[in-house]
């Protein structure tokens, strides 16, 4: 499809500037799986090809190679920012978040600072690599962990503690050259890693290490809007965890798409647990003022995280980005960034898994409110509270769904009860009572 050739929403003189009147919602979806499930679902009008959209379900390669040539109107949803790589491309994600450690110390001095010490010492290769050494030589018997910054499903990710299983860097940064000249051949660039300290003490259940999938929607940059998903899943790996094979994927990779491959992996079980499992257990053995500082933590993950890339991030109304957070907990509970997904798989592994981001995505949809049948003003839809809305938010009165109260004032229930079905009902029979008035 040429660039001179789609074509992309128009509206007849006769319908409404915003929203979508009494006609059908068109919408187009890239993907089949469960997103597409939900969108049928809606009983919206599916278009194909060069067909008008109030929303799109795009692939980020689509954003690249149209968004800056198109006119949206107004109204037009699509699940992307434009370069939502500065969060989600882990080279990108470590950069940011270091300047902005920087200038939270430079505005606010070192304790603030301190408050972004939730990744692990990291370093880009090739360009970092005399960098890296130096900290390598500081911290010897330290285990690194190495990842490709451009792939994903744990592809190209390995451990090691000896300079000498990254050779192959250290003689490109020597001959110092990837171009062509008289005397020498042209060199191709090395892949882009991104090498961090690995966290070598996680928190282990049965004996099993596992990372947390969190699900965060951001609606606006500017200014910044973001929504927490009360449920999501441990994934948990598959061998016992063992420093003693570092080569062993089984043991250090908890991604779906590793564990899967094991002989003795159940698809049906899968390596899964849901948040609301993982909140009662930690909270059992630990108790709640633990756990909840736990929480706490990962809230200030999620916001120093967005508020890293806001003044880079190009912000557009017509764009919102549903991030998949991986969250590791070492054992004394502190929270770890991992990484942070542009497109999280909507892929289920067995039916719980479909029922869950079934759900979660039925309620993206609910908080876009493309049918207006909202207010704006709802802390609660669904599944998704409003964390932030220039500036954190506070719970209401009576608001708490958490079998174990929480004692904090943040408007966050990451694992708690998440009757979304019923509260979605009452919040329409309210908002239309409000409407009578």
């Amino acid at each position: 499809m040429s660039k001179n050739t789609i074509r992309y929403p128009s509206y007849r003189s006769g319908e409404r500037k915003r929203g979508i009147g009494d006609r059908l919602i068109r919408y187009k979806c890239a993907l089949q799986n469960t997103i597409s499930d939900v969108l049928r679902a809606k009983g919206w009008q599916e278009v194909k090809e060069d067909g008008d959209f109030d929303f799109y379900w795009a692939e980020v390669g689509w954003m690249r190679e149209y968004f800056d040539h198109c006119y949206l109107e107004e109204h037009v949803k699509i699940n992307h920012f434009r370069n939502h790589y500065e969060l989600t491309r882990k080279n990108l994600m470590v950069k940011n978040l270091k300047r902005y450690r920087k200038q939270l110390e430079r505005e606010n001095g070192k304790l603030e600072a301190s408050k972004c010490d939730f990744f692990p010492t990291s370093f880009e290769l090739p360009s970092e690599y005399h960098i890296f050494v130096e900290e390598f030589k500081r911290m010897p018997g330290t285990i690194w962990i190495m990842k490709p910054v451009a792939k994903s499903q744990g592809k190209g990710i390995f451990l090691f503690r000896k300079l000498k299983d990254i050779t192959d860097w250290k003689k490109v940064v020597k001959n110092d050259t990837y171009r062509r000249d008289d005397k020498q051949e042209e060199r191709e660039a090395p892949e882009t890693y991104i090498v961090s300290r690995y966290v070598d003490n996680p928190y282990v259940i049965g004996g099993k290490k596992f990372d947390i999938r969190v699900y965060v929607l951001v609606t606006s940059y500017v200014p910044l809007r973001a929504w927490l998903y009360r449920s999501g899943f441990a994934r948990f790996s598959n061998t016992r965890f063992s420093l003693d094979s570092i080569d062993d994927t089984y043991v250090h990779l908890t991604n779906v798409a590793i564990q899967k491959t094991a002989p003795d992996y159940d698809p049906e079980r899968g390596c899964k647990w849901s948040m609301q499992q993982l909140r009662q257990y930690l909270i059992a053995k630990h108790g709640i003022d633990k756990v909840e500082n736990m929480f706490r933590l990962m809230d200030d993950i999620f916001i120093k995280s967005l508020q890293s890339v806001q003044k880079v991030m190009i912000n557009d109304k017509h764009c919102f980005e549903l991030y998949g957070y991986d969250i590791l907990i070492d054992e004394e509970l502190k929270p770890w960034l991992i990484e942070v997904n542009a497109s999280p798989s909507l892929t289920a592994s067995n039916d719980e898994d479909y029922n869950l981001k079934f759900g979660m995505l039925e309620d993206v949809i609910h908080v876009l409110d493309l049918e207006n049948k909202l207010t704006g003003k709802e802390k609660r839809i669904g599944g998704f509270d409003i964390m932030w809305s220039d500036g954190p938010v506070t719970v209401d009165e009576g608001g708490v769904d958490c079998i174990t109260a929480p004692t904090y004032s943040t408007n966050t229930f990451l694992g708690c009860d998440n009757d979304r079905k019923r509260q979605l009902k009452q919040l329409l029979k309210q908002v239309q009572a409000a409407r009578k008035q």
